[in-house]
C-alpha cells in the first residue's frame, strides 16, 4: 500500500470549524420548528423559573431530532465533498486515512454517529485530537479519517 502525505491542519481551525457547523445545525433546528419555538417563548412576559423549565424541557423533547440533524449534516457533508461548511471556511477536510479520498457513504455515516457520543461525554473523543500525532479525534480513529488542510 503506498503512502500518502498529509499536511494536518493546527487544532484551532478544527475548533473554529466546529464552531460554524454547530451554529449552523442550531440554526437548521430553529428554522425546522420556528413555530413552536415561537409558541413556547411568547407563553412569558418574563423569564422565570417557569418560564426556564418550560423552555429546557422544549429542548429535551426535541434532543433526538437535534442529534439527528447533526447526524445527517456531517455524514452528508463529507460523503459529498470531505467538507462541511465549517470546515470549508476553515480550509481543511476529511479524507480516508488509507486512500486519501473523500471517505465514502459507510465511513461519512461512522464518522457522524460516533461524533455524539463524543460531544455528550463531555467532548472527551475530540480531546483526543490535541494528544495524538496525526490529531485525530475519536471518531477519526474509528472511521479511519483524518481531517488535512485542504
Amino acid at each position: 500500500m503506498e503512502k500518502i502525505s498529509l499536511s494536518i491542519p493546527k487544532n484551532q481551525k478544527r475548533v473554529t470549524a466546529f464552531v460554524i457547523d454547530d451554529i449552523i445545525v442550531s440554526i437548521f433546528f430553529v428554522i425546522i420548528f420556528y413555530d413552536q419555538f415561537i409558541g413556547v417563548f411568547s407563553q412569558f412576559d418574563v423569564v422565570d423559573e417557569a418560564a426556564i423549565a418550560t423552555i429546557n424541557s422544549f429542548i429535551a423533547d426535541k434532543a433526538i431530532i437535534f442529534l439527528m440533524i447533526k447526524v445527517i449534516y456531517h455524514t452528508i457533508l463529507v460523503w459529498q465533498n470531505g467538507v462541511t461548511i465549517g470546515k470549508h471556511f476553515m480550509k481543511i477536510k476529511v479524507v480516508d486515512i488509507e486512500t486519501g479520498a473523500t471517505p465514502d457513504l459507510p465511513k461519512a455515516f461512522l464518522r457522524a454517529l460516533i461524533r455524539i457520543p463524543s460531544e455528550i461525554l463531555f467532548y472527551l473523543g475530540f480531546l483526543l485530537a490535541f494528544f495524538v500525532p496525526l490529531k485525530q479525534t475519536f471518531h477519526d480513529r474509528l472511521s479511519h479519517c483524518v481531517v488535512v488542510d485542504g
